[in-house]
């Protein structure tokens, strides 16, 4: 790779017709021009495993540990990094990182090993001790355990509420409050923030306070992806998603973003560093050259049979709820309607659902264990966003970490169950769990 010599489009028309296309296309191409590496021969980004790199003489080894993390030099697009070390920067995730923003919309994308890398690296990066969180009850069972278990080690509180609640939201009048938390659409009960009234009020919070105390919002798409909701968008400062759902979509490469304004590229960057949350350069290769340019595709077969699905489960007599953003039935369905939407404008209500079967929670299991034992096209696994259709119980899986009197709190039925659709047959799926529900 040449450190010297800039990139440059194959022909003086590429960039202009990148501007003219659409968010499908970008998709699959990424942007003409990129600082990553020379690769104007290549049709597919080559791979590369490097721990370490050719640096050429002492003054240029010490710019660039001067310029890593820079946020003036982040701000400049014709800046091109100085690689150092796979732990700083590496030509795979930078072109991975590149093609992140410019799905969410978003200045900065800076990758992680894991979601959780992401979400740790992200609170930390921008909190203290005697520092406060408000965040809503229903998350991922990983995070909640960081936010309730880990950060007050170090003298970091969180409280949990329902993000929805305008009587609720008055707790982040409290100065001590620095972080909003929340995930766009609930995991897993399918809660929809309401955007738009969170983000009026913070903003009228904020009007009151100095820079370094304002609130910042952060918050996990990884259900509704880039293709369905861009929170930065609607003035969010910090977007997660866990690489290893339906951004990567595969289920053979973990990783995690965080995608906001340039001026938190540098203590997403430094935070990534220090703690080692890096992504594996294999992995970001592949994200990029077989996740991204699938996901519209992807994301829409599996939509399409999540509402399949759904449909079906709401007519069966065996089923108690159903959650789904595309229900009418749907409890935030006219927010849905303005919030969930792609790039072309089409509404998006996602893939996954969240039901419960009537009766005890013997019956799910039943319910379940028949799946995994009988079940040709449904998996009982957890993740989610993968091309296989997957089943859980979040309570007793995903979600274990929570204490039980606390997924009360949260609005966790333990007999809830969490379907993430794949690009199967809707049939075949459909099949599947009438199936199960006539061996109950």
């Amino acid at each position: 790779m040449s450190q010297k010599k800039k990139s440059k489009p194959a022909n003086k028309h590429l960039s202009s017709a990148y501007d003219r296309s659409t968010s499908r296309s970008k998709m699959v191409h990424g942007t003409p021009v990129t600082n990553a590496w020379e690769f104007s021969k290549h049709l597919i980004p080559p791979i590369t495993s490097n721990t370490t790199f050719r640096l050429g003489s002492l003054d240029r080894g010490a710019k660039g540990f001067l310029q890593f993390g820079s946020e003036e030099l982040s701000r400049d697009p014709s800046h091109e990094p100085i690689l150092i070390y796979d732990r700083l920067d590496e030509p795979n995730t930078l072109l991975l990182e590149e093609h992140l923003a410019q799905l969410e919309g978003s200045e900065s994308a800076v990758t992680f090993g894991s979601g959780m890398g992401a979400i740790s690296s992200s609170l930390l990066s921008v909190m203290k001790s005697g520092q406060r969180v408000i965040a809503h009850r229903n998350l991922y069972g990983c995070t909640y355990s960081l936010l309730a278990d880990w950060l007050p080690r170090f003298g970091i509180q969180s409280t949990f509420i329902d993000v929805n609640s305008r009587e609720h939201r008055q707790l982040l009048h409290d100065p001590n409050v620095r972080v909003l938390y929340f995930e766009c659409v609930s995991n897993p009960s399918l809660d929809l923030a309401d955007l738009p009234a969170i983000m009026s009020e913070v903003k009228k919070i904020n009007k009151t306070r100095s820079e370094s105390d304002r609130i910042i919002t952060i918050v996990d798409n990884t259900f509704a992806t880039p293709w369905g909701l861009r929170p930065i968008e609607w003035g969010i400062d910090i977007v997660i998603h866990s690489l290893t759902k339906n951004i990567g979509g595969f289920g053979t490469e973990m990783g995690g973003a965080a995608m906001s304004k340039k001026t938190f590229e540098r203590g997403l960057k430094l935070a990534r560093k220090d703690f080692g949350a890096i992504l594996n350069p294999k992995s970001a290769w592949g994200i990029t050259v077989h996740g991204i340019p699938t996901l519209a595709l992807r994301f829409e077969k599996q939509q399409t049979n999540a509402m399949a699905v759904a449909r079906f489960l709401e007519r069966h007599p065996k089923v108690e709820k159903v959650t789904y953003p595309g229900l009418k039935s749907y409890s935030h369905a006219k927010l849905a309607k303005r919030v969930l939407r792609t790039p072309e404008g089409k509404f998006a209500p996602g893939t996954m659902i969240s039901f419960t079967v009537k009766g005890n929670l013997e019956k799910c299991r039943r319910f379940v264990d028949h799946i995994a034992k009988n079940s040709y096209s449904i998996t009982l696994a957890v993740s989610l966003g993968l091309t296989k259709t997957l089943i859980e119980v979040p309570g007793y899986m995903t979600h274990a970490a929570i204490p039980k009197d606390k997924q009360s709190e949260s609005g966790i039925d333990p007999r809830l169950i969490r379907l993430s659709l794949g690009i199967e047959d809707s049939k075949d799926l459909i099949a599947d769990l009438d199936a199960a529900f006539r061996a109950l």
